[in-house]
């Protein structure tokens, strides 16, 4: 394409966009803080923001429940190969069985840490789900707090196709200042070197205005929350 075809669909796209341009109100009052609605539920909110971004959730009672939803999830997948996190969660859940009686290879951290960083790479890219926790869950925008830490590596979240987190109720906080205050208390001198925000499967636009799921991390996202009584 010479330069001024390129610089034609430039201007076109440009033109096309301000269809989509946003109305602003100077005098418009500030709401502050949200959160959740008086007698909300956070499972029930985080679940319904998952969604409108995307994602797939569902809700379930307990971990015995989300037992068997995973199940269904990598059976439905046709899953081969998992890159699991190291969690509480999901050792409670007891996601080694399910991998294991699904027939489903799976790594962890201990697993990838004495092997060559190049293995470690192949390793993980041959992984076509990523299995997680969370830190936090944000209920307001449906967002999944993650840290990265050996046995939580960014990865499982980021490189399979598929990504798969279990929540429990007690991880969720109702919005994003609910969040940074939980931190708060936890010291910020402990957090770790990176941390990441997961709201939706991947997207990526361009200028012409056209959304592509799924081009730099997983097209898939899914997240069983579990309505346990903490």
């Amino acid at each position: 394409m010479d330069r001024d075809a390129f610089l034609t669909r430039v201007r076109q796209a440009a033109h096309a966009g301000r269809a989509y341009s946003v109305e602003i109100k100077p005098f418009a009052e500030t709401t502050g803080y949200v959160g959740l609605r008086e007698g909300e539920n956070p499972c029930e909110r985080l679940a319904e923001e998952i969604r409108d971004v995307g994602g797939e959730a569902i809700i379930v009672s307990s971990l015995e429940a989300a037992r068997e939803q995973l199940r269904t999830w990598l059976v439905a997948a046709d899953a081969k190969r998992a890159f699991c996190w190291q969690h509480p969660v999901l050792e409670a859940t007891g996601v080694t069985e399910v991998l294991s009686t699904l027939g489903i290879a799976s790594i962890n951290h201990d697993e990838l840490a004495p092997l060559p960083l190049a293995t470690q790479r192949e390793q993980i890219l041959a992984c076509d789900v990523g299995i997680t926790s969370t830190v936090l869950a944000i209920a307001e925008t449906g967002s999944l707090w993650l840290h990265a830490e050996p046995g939580q590596e960014r990865l499982a979240s980021l490189a399979p196709p598929r990504h798969i987190a279990i929540v429990k109720r007690s991880q969720i906080v109702p919005d994003l200042l609910d969040a940074f205050a939980s931190l708060a208390k936890q010291g910020y001198e402990n957090l770790p070197s990176n941390i990441t925000l997961v709201t939706g499967p991947s997207k990526t636009g361009d200028i012409e205005l056209r959304l592509t799921t799924g081009v730099h991390g997983p097209g898939k996202w899914q997240v069983i929350v579990v309505d346990e009584p903490t």
